[in-house]
């Protein structure tokens, strides 16, 4: 790689470090490129994306970043991974590991705030944004459903006692 590659390399890792709200690094040595290529495509489904750089160019592009703290996981076979929404990196790669044990997640920064494994793994257990809305829609009509039906529940039972009278008068006219 020549020099001019290696600089556009880093301004671009470097702009995607600013941009990105979660990092997770991880080794990845032993999988297979079948197996890399599910990770990918996993992780952009999940809005999420990978990359592979030499460590020394992703040290310098880290620099100045809120994710510089990740600089000293970044050893050996390396990859990051990363994404705007804070769970979607974190959820792909922890679900990742767990069917691959080649994968080994060595931890991430979510802004300037550093991750180990266990915090890694909390972010992923935590529902989706999309989840979250969904909730958050679901408890906002919630109230709205119970109040249309406590305020048809009084006419439906003055419909039930006066169709039970209309129906037991009946009775007593036909006797």
């Amino acid at each position: 790689m020549d020099r001019a590659a290696k600089s556009e390399l880093v301004s671009t890792l470097g702009e995607l470090f600013k941009a990105t709200k979660v990092v997770v690094v991880a080794h990845y040595s032993g999988l297979t490129v079948a197996q890399m290529q599910l990770l990918r495509r996993q992780m952009r489904q999940a809005g999420a994306s990978v990359k592979v750089a030499k460590n020394r160019l992703a040290k310098i592009a880290l620099e100045g970043s809120d994710v510089a703290s990740i600089a000293s996981l970044l050893k050996g076979p390396a990859l990051i991974a990363y994404s705007g929404d804070p769970i979607a990196a974190p959820k792909v790669a922890v679900d990742f590991a767990k069917t691959h044990e080649q994968f080994v997640i060595l931890g991430g920064a979510m802004g300037k705030t550093t991750l180990d494994l266990n915090g890694v793994k909390a972010l992923a257990a935590l529902p989706s944004l999309d989840e979250l809305r969904a909730k958050m829609i679901g408890l906002i009509a919630a109230p709205a459903t119970k109040i249309a039906q406590v305020v048809n529940a009084p006419a439906a039972k003055v419909a039930r006692v006066i169709a039970a009278y209309a129906a037991k008068s009946g009775e007593g006219a036909a006797a």
